[in-house]
């Protein structure tokens, strides 16, 4: 199988930040989910592999290291080795990863059971006890702020709703007080032991206990206000920072500021897209304004000056030059947009429009025949 280029599927650079990418795939999942008209299933699910991979940085670095040999998201990369002998006696049942065979020689900085996980798909031999650690989901949303909040930025207050703490146990999940008992999933070992068949033999996983967490233990009396969980249904409030010049469609990323955790678990993020409204004035092209402008043909022949308004509501004066032609574009400095993330402005470029009349009076007529001659020259 060829290698696929996760980085062209979601058009981002090698070295893209972590925000870029999510950037990509939420438009592109957007785009391509199934369930809208003009949806791709196949497309979808192929920007979803490529997400799983370049959103996690073990993945993404393992991806980057091994190049066509890795096929990310649940696939098992031959990494250099011949697989050719598995089912044949070589990888057989009794086979121990890491114990069997020394992954070592391979050079692999990796922590093996991280290595494992990719192989088999999440199914790793060397788990061992750990605390299951109950994260809390992303929130995705959108607000929309108007041109003059992109010019000077701005503070909004959003609200939004999705899992909480719960303030019954203060997210432990019980009663305060309450006892413990041993849990009688894993007989208070905090893990259990599973043998899965597979086109390796068998294989033998020791894996958190899913019952009491690692812990070994359960309460003996869970709250009756979260049902156990720790976190409830609620709204959480922020306030947001616009920072000058933002630009339409970019994420801001608040951290923990998404779904709480289970039994005080941490807190996912908070991503929220900003979408700038249409301006009834001033349509804008980066960080530079267009404003257009209607003359009468007089103005043009002899030239004028014109009050414009600018997006920070205080109107400047142009000159405008005798002689201009229509659609003749005039530049005022640092009268646009600031740079987003950096000094300086954008300027504002004023379109001259001049109007011919349709109906002109017998004496205008006359004058403008006197002088044909001397306006084409």
């Amino acid at each position: 199988m060829g290698k696929k280029d996760y980085y062209k599927i979601l058009g981002v650079d090698r070295n893209a930040s972590q925000e870029e990418i999510k950037k990509a795939f939420y438009k592109l999942a957007h785009k391509y989910h199934p369930d809208k008209a003009g949806g791709d299933e196949e497309k979808f699910k192929e920007i979803n592999e490529a997400y799983q991979v370049l959103s996690d940085d073990n993945k993404r670095r393992q991806y980057d290291q091994f190049g066509q040999t890795f096929e990310g998201a649940g696939a098992s990369p031959n990494w250099g080795f011949d697989f050719s002998n598995f089912g044949q006696g070589g990888f057989g049942g009794g086979f121990r990863p890491g114990v069997d065979f020394d992954f070592s020689d391979f050079g692999f900085d990796e922590d093996l059971g991280d290595i494992f996980s990719n192989i088999f798909g999440g199914f790793n031999p060397r788990q061992g006890k750990r605390k299951k650690v109950q994260y809390g989901s992303d929130v995705r949303l959108m607000i929309e702020i108007s041109l003059e909040e992109v010019a000077t930025g701005a503070m909004k207050e959003i609200e939004y709703n999705t899992l909480v703490k719960c303030d019954g146990c203060q997210g432990r999940g019980y009663e305060e007080g309450s006892g413990f008992k041993t849990c009688p999933t894993c007989n208070g070992h905090g893990e259990i032991k599973e043998v899965r068949q597979s086109f390796f033999g068998s294989l033998s996983q020791v894996k958190v206990c899913p019952e009491c967490g690692g812990e070994g233990k359960i309460p003996e009396k869970i709250c009756p206000v979260c049902k156990g969980h720790g976190r409830v249904k609620g709204k959480k409030r922020i306030t947001l920072k616009i920072e000058p010049g933002i630009n339409d469609g970019q994420i801001i990323r608040v951290a923990g500021g998404g779904e709480d955790g289970e039994k005080n678990g941490p807190s996912g993020d908070l991503y929220v897209e900003v979408r700038v409204r249409p301006h009834p004035l001033f349509k804008r092209e980066g960080a530079d304004l267009i404003y257009q402008i209607s003359i009468p043909v007089v103005d043009a022949i002899l030239g004028s000056e014109k009050e414009i308004p600018t997006i920070y509501g205080k109107p400047i004066i142009l000159k405008i030059p005798a002689g201009i032609e229509s659609g003749k574009i005039l530049r005022v400095r640092n009268k646009g947009l600031p740079y987003f993330g950096r000094r300086g402005y954008g300027d504002l470029l004023v379109r001259v429009n001049v109007k011919i009349p349709k109906k002109v009076s017998s004496r205008a007529k006359k004058v403008l025949e006197d002088i044909k001659d001397e306006l084409n020259d």
